[in-house]
């Protein structure tokens, strides 16, 4: 039992209480996505909207499954 909040598993609002589960793990930084959270569901798993704005315009279209063309 919590010496804090005197539940087993601790209350959400506890300071004891873990880190919440996502619904999805983002594969970039692999941090959970929450419910309601934007993310980008490529052909490799789920990104969250953080790695994609970290990510270059290449990166995202070869995530996606796209391929740049040399003319």
């Amino acid at each position: 039992m919590c010496e804090i909040c005197r539940q087993n598993p601790c209350h959400p609002r506890c300071p004891n209480a873990g880190e919440p589960k996502g619904k999805y793990t983002c594969i970039k930084c692999g941090y959970g996505i929450m419910e309601d959270e934007e993310y980008l569901e490529s052909e490799e798993g789920p990104v969250c909207v953080e790695c994609l704005n970290d990510m270059c315009s290449r990166e995202v279209v070869e995530i996606c499954g796209g391929q740049l063309q040399r003319a």
